[in-house]
Order: structure tokens, then sequence, then C-alpha cells
């Protein structure tokens, strides 16, 4: 039976309402199976939508704080970054009281994630990385056709699979990213992240874009926290970016994304944002 659960709508990597990338967050998904998830998910033509639930025991013993299952349109996702952070900010927001006072521990498809806590600013340990290395020659020249640039405009380039096959692609400046408008036919199914350098005195370090083919035509990604993960660790590991910046995202479509990086002594790379609340509400599910 129908039931009203509790809902919010969340920007994530934003501490402004409406500039980041927007998360559905059902805080109570006890009894849903996945078919009435994914339903409301693609009713929702949101990227992502979350479903919070209790741990399993396995979690609980292991410390987690609660479990979430991630939606996009049409499957369900192992981990993605953004609705992470975003459902961990829903949880705090609605009351959630974590076991540990600095972090929070979440249960997802690819195990536990834990997540600091900087004052209202959330932070996820990146993943580690499932392939990483050079990209092969032919899909270095077919993505700098896909995106109407010489091959010679692409300076750096490299796997950052952490979950989503991003083939990673660095370019000349922040303004060639921004420039670009690619091709579907030429994308052909691959999942391009762009990143360039920001001028000197710039309040971020980099400028990123996430592409990807949609239904006949290129979709392009608000703010993408794996990709930025991904991105992070081959860049700061090649030695193309300090162990601490800010990236942005989104310039292109009208959004203010701001991802925060931070590399720690253990190694570990940390990738975390604002995120706020626009929403607030139940639905019937």
């Amino acid at each position: 039976m129908a039931q009203a659960r509790a809902f919010q709508q969340v920007d994530v990597f934003t501490d402004i309402p409406y500039l980041g990338n927007p998360l559905g967050v059902v805080l109570d998904g006890t009894g849903l199976d996945t078919a009435a998830m994914q339903r409301f998910t693609d009713w929702t033509n949101l990227s992502e939508c979350t479903f919070v639930l209790p741990p399993t025991d396995e979690g609980h013993a292991a410390g987690a704080d609660y479990r979430v299952r991630i939606f996009c349109p049409g499957r369900e996702l192992p981990f993605a970054g953004h609705p992470t952070l975003g459902t961990c900010h829903a949880w705090l927001q609605a009351g959630g009281q974590p076991r540990a006072e600095q972090h929070v521990v979440q249960e997802c498809g690819v195990g536990l994630v834990r997540i600091q806590r900087d004052g209202e600013r959330l932070a996820f340990a990146a993943p580690p990385l499932r392939r990483s290395g050079p990209l092969d020659e032919a899909d270095v020249a077919q993505i700098a056709r896909a995106i109407g640039l010489q091959r010679d405009d692409i300076v750096a380039h490299a796997w950052c699979e952490n979950g989503p096959p991003w083939r990673g692609v660095m370019l000349r400046s922040a303004e060639q990213v921004l420039a670009v408008r690619p091709d579907a036919a030429q994308l052909a199914g691959m999942e391009i992240g762009l990143v360039g350098p920001q001028p000197a005195g710039s309040d971020t370090a980099f400028e990123l874009r996430a592409f990807f083919q949609g239904h006949q035509t290129v979709a392009e990604d608000p703010v993408t926290g794996s990709l930025n993960a991904a991105v992070a660790q081959w860049l700061i590991g090649a030695g193309l970016a300090p162990a601490r910046y800010v990236a942005s995202q989104g310039t292109a479509m009208g959004r203010a994304g701001r991802v925060h990086i931070e590399r720690d002594g253990d190694g570990t790379v940390w990738v975390g944002g604002a995120s706020v609340t626009c929403i607030s509400g139940e639905v019937t599910l």
C-alpha cells in the first residue's frame, strides 16, 4: 500500500540553490522494491534519486549509519558522488545521528563509504580507480574529432574509471573546455571528462565538463562527483595538480558547481562540497 514518505530535493556542490546538481532523496525507502524505486526515479526526470534504508546487519556491525540505493534513469548505480553527498546532507537535515562525531558511514553497492564532516561541507573518500593509465591513441584521436579540436589540443589523457568508465582529457585551457560543442555521432557511446586549467588568479584551479551519449544526442552532467574524484587521482598522481585545489563545473550550463579536492597524508583523495535543500516535503510511494 502506498504511503507518505519524507522527501527532499537537494542541490549538491553548491551553497546557492539551483546552481549545483539536483538530487531527489526519499528518506524512508523501507518496503519499496527495485521496480518502485526505478519507476519513481524515471518519473522525477532527475539525473539520480536515492532511497535511504537501515543498514544491513553486516553494514551495521562494520559501522554504517544508513544504507542507500542510488538510481539514475533506467538503472541502479553501485556508487555515485553527488548522490552520496546529497543523501548524507538530507539524512543529517532530517535528524540523522551518526555514530561517530566527525564522519558518517554510508553503506551502498560498493560497500562502506566514509563521509567527512567539515562544518556545512561534506566530503567522500574517492573510491579506488578500477582502470587507469593512458588512453589508446585511437580513442584520443576520436575524442578530438568528437569535441571539434585538433589532436595536439589534447595535452594529457588517462582512463579515469571508478565505476563509470570516464575517459579523462586535459585541454590547454578552461576557455577551450567551455567552448566545446561535442558531436554525438563521434562520441560513439564514450563517457568523456574534459579538464582545463584556469587562468592565474582565478578562484578555481580547473574547469571540468562531463559528457555522455544520451538519447540521440549528447548529455552533459552539471557537476560530477565520480569524475572529479577520478580526475583528481589522475592529475595529482601525475603531478599535474596540487594536492589541494577547487574545481568548477557546470559553468557552460549556467551552474556554479564547486568541488573541493584534497589529498591527505595517507594518500586518500577527498571530494567535497556544499549542499542545500531546495524542496522538503512528502511523496506518496
